[in-house]
């Protein structure tokens, strides 16, 4: 979707990433020559409940951080929801993207659908983007490319897992819903989206997983990403039935930010974007 401007005498070397959901938004700026994010904002929507347009919100926040009015040779927007499943790309047909998705959410006959190809493994990312988001978007910038926030979390997981034959899963937190990643080999055996409230929640989705895959809780490695750390109730369940639990690697990409490990972890898609 995105018009490149090859004038090298214009570029900026600058690149914008956002990620858009119902409660928020975050967002950072990379300087593409030396590979390095350079800024990193998050914005709140608390008051969504009372029914203000969500466009609103997005001004206000376009109102009070500069950045996000700044020229960028690149500008990347970024849908974090659960309407979001992969079909492998022998199977996929453009013209039934809805029909993929109805077995994992509730799909309308208005509803809008996108895909993202995950380059090198052959298989696609079909999702319900935000409509309305991207029509804000479009009057602020003109032309961007989007893609869905599980896209790259999968191809990222993919990526990393080159050589490993043995299964992993990785368990990347939202606020209010959680993905199920299991990956062997750049392989994707399994994704899903699950609603939670509760640690008990979390820990019954991933042991129903685990049965299914036939993944001993003696054995497997579960990694966990998103919005968790070692004190975190998820993780005290998590280490309570599964005997091999981590928090995912981010040492490779605090090399390109000066930010936490645990804003690495929290960001891990944005910051990989």
């Amino acid at each position: 979707m995105s018009t490149p401007n090859t004038n090298i005498t214009e570029k900026k070397y600058k690149k914008l990433s956002v990620q858009v959901s119902l409660n928020g938004l975050s967002f950072c700026c990379f300087d593409t020559l030396n590979n390095t994010i350079t800024s990193f904002r998050e914005v709140h929507f608390d008051t969504f409940h009372k029914g203000i347009k969500i466009e609103d919100l997005f001004s206000n926040a376009f109102s009070d951080y500069p950045e996000l009015n700044d020229s960028y040779d690149d500008i990347l927007i970024i849908h974090s929801n659960n309407l979001s499943t992969f079909v492998p790309a022998p199977l996929f047909d453009e013209n039934f993207m809805g029909s993929y998705l109805q077995y994992n959410t509730k799909v309308f006959e208005t509803d809008f659908f996108a895909f993202d190809e995950i380059s090198n493994y052959q298989i696609n990312s079909v999702y319900i983007p935000y409509v309305n988001m991207n029509n804000f978007f479009i009057d602020k910038f003109g032309t961007f490319d989007y893609k869905h926030a599980n896209s790259i979390l999968v191809q990222k997981l993919l990526d990393a897992s080159k050589n490993i034959d043995d299964k992993k899963m990785t368990v990347h937190f939202n606020s209010d819903h959680f993905e199920v990643v299991v990956i062997q080999n750049q392989k994707l055996v399994f994704f899903n989206s699950f609603d939670y409230q509760t640690p008990e929640d979390f820990i019954y989705y991933v042991l129903f997983t685990a049965e299914q895959l036939q993944l001993n809780p003696e054995h497997f490695p579960l990694e966990l990403a998103g919005n968790i750390d070692s004190e975190n109730d998820y993780f005290k369940i998590a280490y309570k039935y599964i005997r091999n639990v981590s928090l995912i690697d981010v040492e490779d990409l605090r090399w390109n930010n000066y930010f936490s490990e645990a804003e690495n972890r929290n960001h891990f898609i944005l910051f990989n974007s």
